[in-house]
């Protein structure tokens, strides 16, 4: 039913190794997918475009304003804290209230991860951008400085989109083409090779991947 649907919204659980067909040990990261409610359908003839809107993590009602409530019990279900809409086969037939789980990543091998990145705080440009900074032998005095940052008498000031000392992280990140090393459905988990943006218990937004097609998986 679902299997035609772009993504999902998830939770990333942590890492973790395990031994792939090959018997080749590799490092995965761990993805609660779901499970999402419909919250809506949205069709061609009525919204000009065909996708489902899911809901994910329950909520208070009290927390929730009241036109949200009525969709969501028209919808037949809790309040949903996160909402996302993803494109879907026009001849799919899921509706309102149906559930989303892992299973409509069953054979894709890459996926698009969306993430928040976890914040650093405030760091300089040895962290942030991996610049080289100055001598560290005796007498150095620009060990880890950013260095001149000015011009000389044209245009005398410091151009937009300097690289400097500022806030690092809490930015949002999608890696493409991560490889989809192991599917458990009963779980409702999706084992995915490598590092994913966001801490342990973050949201991610995972879709099929859009430069690498299940049919080219290598």
């Amino acid at each position: 039913m679902s299997g035609a649907m772009e993504g999902l919204i998830g939770k990333k659980i942590g890492m973790m190794q395990v031994y792939d067909a090959n018997s080749v040990r590799r490092d995965v990261t761990v993805l609660e997918m779901g499970p999402c409610v419909v919250i809506q359908r949205k069709t061609g003839v009525k919204d000009g475009y065909d996708a489902v809107q899911v809901g994910y993590c329950d909520k208070k009602e009290s927390r929730t304003i009241k036109p949200d409530l009525a969709r969501f019990k028209k919808a037949g279900t809790a309040p949903k804290q996160f909402l996302k809409e993803f494109k879907v086969d026009p001849k799919n037939e899921i509706k309102a209230g149906d559930s989303v789980n892992a299973t409509i990543f069953e054979g894709v091998k890459f996926v698009d991860i969306t993430g928040i990145t976890k914040g650093r705080g405030f760091q300089g440009v040895v962290k942030r951008y991996r610049m080289r900074g100055g001598p560290m032998t005796h007498g150095g005095h620009s060990k880890r400085r950013v260095g001149s940052i000015g011009q000389n008498s044209y245009p005398a000031r410091v151009l937009k989109g300097k690289r400097m000392s500022g806030h690092m992280g809490v930015d949002q990140v999608t890696t493409q083409n991560i490889k989809v090393v192991e599917l458990r459905g009963q779980e409702n988990l999706l084992l995915v090779g490598g590092a994913v943006p966001g801490f342990n218990g973050a949201l991610v937004i995972v879709r099929k991947a859009l430069k690498k097609k299940a049919g080219k998986a290598q």
